[in-house]
């Protein structure tokens, strides 16, 4: 190795540490004071996502050609852990930072205008926008999807519905898959819907088990029109720009899994050293001792994992069916650690752990959905048998 590609290394090592540090900074001002009066309001404030913006957070790993602040998937790591290690939650990430579905496809793909309205200001903080693929009764089957999107002269008209869409009753925009073509993979189209367009309609806001701060919703299309310069990149390659994407977003969960794993084996460990049982603190017991050396296995084995692919994403220069298949272990695995480790958290916490508000509970809630979100690990595992030559 050269003494100028060691030079580049330790930069980039000095730059991450520096914005973990720095994310960790605008969590402990910005969102730990907050945080449990957004997850009973059941949203984030848009204010939050301008305060991001101007902290430089919003950009990371998007281009600066964009109005992104540059970078790769290792800085979004960073980023991510500094957040979740002040106590960022895993809805609080997936609302603030929606943007991370709902633009690659448009910024990789998309037309300058399209950029331009779209891109640009949502990584400013000034438009919110989601990503619509989920139908009712159709899960993680993309390659099926019945939304539909007719060209009628210089406009498409979009009827359908989804479902689960994080950010949905926020957002001013949804990048929106649609079936332009025949059937299957081959027919589907992404499309740009703003959602002041008549006929789109929030039909409702979903309660769910965790991720309260999240909002989640499900929309309705009805004879939808909107300009056909909206159609992102070529018709009927939507699920190729999807899946191209879909690793990003796997990844995504994973460092969420192992962060609040993390989050909750450091506040979990605090607890048990402060806690008196029966004259003795927690940790003087052997069968808690024990308990925390497991769920420090079990964090550590999936960090070290995650990190793992993510550096042969980087190497690879985006998604090739090994990095595609490791993405969806790495993915299990962090969930994995995530159920097990936030439940050992309240367990060890006692009837503390069990209480509305308490940082463990929150989390406890929010890793149930991890093996859920992002393509369910028993339809991701099948996924990974087939790239990995285990089928017929």
């Amino acid at each position: 190795m050269s003494t100028a590609e060691t030079l580049e290394e330790r930069s980039s090592v000095e730059e991450r540490a520096a914005l973990r540090q720095a994310a960790a900074e605008f969590t402990r001002r910005e969102i730990a004071p907050h945080l449990q009066e957004w997850e009973d309001a059941g949203e984030l404030p848009r204010s939050l996502h301008l305060a991001a913006a101007r902290a430089g957070l919003l950009g990371v790993s998007l281009p600066e050609s964009i109005g992104g602040s540059g970078g790769d998937l290792l800085d979004t790591i960073a980023l991510q852990e500094g957040m979740f290690s002040e106590g960022a939650s895993s809805g609080l990430m997936s609302a603030l930072f929606t943007h991370g579905i709902a633009l690659p496809h448009i910024a990789a793909h998309g037309s300058p205008e399209l950029v331009d309205r779209y891109v640009r200001p949502t990584l400013a903080g000034e438009l919110i926008g989601a990503l619509g693929i989920t139908e009712p009764g159709g899960g993680s089957d993309v390659g099926n999807l019945r939304t539909t999107a007719v060209r009628d002269g210089e406009e498409w008209v979009i009827n359908g519905a989804k479902t689960f869409i994080t950010s949905g009753t926020r957002a001013d925009f949804v990048t929106t898959a649609v079936r332009t073509g025949g059937p299957g993979a081959g027919g589907i189209s992404l499309i740009v819907v703003p959602t002041s367009t008549p006929g789109f309609t929030v039909d409702r806001k979903l309660a769910k088990m965790g991720w309260h701060c999240s909002d989640t919703a499900e929309l309705s299309y009805v004879d939808v029109r909107v300009p056909a310069g909206n159609l992102v990149g070529e018709e009927n390659a939507g699920f190729w720009y999807i899946a191209e994407q879909f690793v990003v977003e796997r990844m995504a969960l994973a460092i969420h899994g192992y962060a609040i794993a993390e989050r909750s084996l450091a506040l979990t460990h605090a607890h048990c050293r402060e806690r008196s049982t029966f004259g003795e603190p927690l940790i003087k017991r052997q069968v808690v001792r024990h308990k925390l050396v497991e769920m420090r296995r079990q964090v550590e084995a999936a960090k070290a994992y995650t990190y793992a692919v993510a550096e042969q994403y980087v190497a690879a220069g985006g998604p090739n069916e090994q990095v595609i298949a490791a993405a969806c272990l790495a993915k299990e695995t962090a969930c994995n650690a995530a159920t097990y480790v936030c439940d050992q958290a309240v367990q060890l916490h006692g009837g503390t752990g069990y209480m509305h508000g308490t940082e463990v509970e929150r989390h406890y809630r929010d890793a149930r959905l991890l093996p859920i979100g992002g393509g369910a690990t028993e339809v991701l595992t099948d996924l990974a048998a087939k790239l990995l030559g285990y089928t017929k």
